[in-house]
């Protein structure tokens, strides 16, 4: 197993919400000795979501999911969450590039209103 394959992960998904929304706002929160780069966060006119890094998996939750469309069902964490859903990458998986955009994009619409 490559030990590289989440951060190759995160990186595309930090590529495709910068293609998604340009003026997207990239920061790092909840910092901790057992995270200290902490949280990548990504808003625009409020949070879209948070990329975060465990051992089997790269964990995108979306902060408004519940309220997004979903019609390629690309959302398969968090589901039963009232507010929250997340898409969770597991190593070999391919994102569906054209279905995460869609979603950041109308995260963003929602954020603006």
């Amino acid at each position: 197993m490559s030990a590289d394959w989440r951060a190759d992960t995160v990186e595309k998904i930090r590529s495709l919400i910068v293609a998604a929304e340009p003026a997207v706002v990239e920061e790092a929160k909840w910092r901790k000795a057992s995270n200290p780069d902490g949280v990548p966060t990504f808003s625009a006119d409020g949070l879209i979501c948070t990329v975060e890094t465990y051992k089997d998996k790269v964990k995108t939750t979306f902060a408004k999911g519940a309220s997004l469309e979903d019609p390629t069902g690309i959302f398969n964490a968090s589901l039963d969450a009232g507010t929250r859903r997340a898409v969770d990458v597991f190593e070999g998986e391919v994102i569906d590039e054209d279905a995460f955009i869609a979603l950041v994009r109308e995260a963003v619409a929602l954020n603006r209103g």
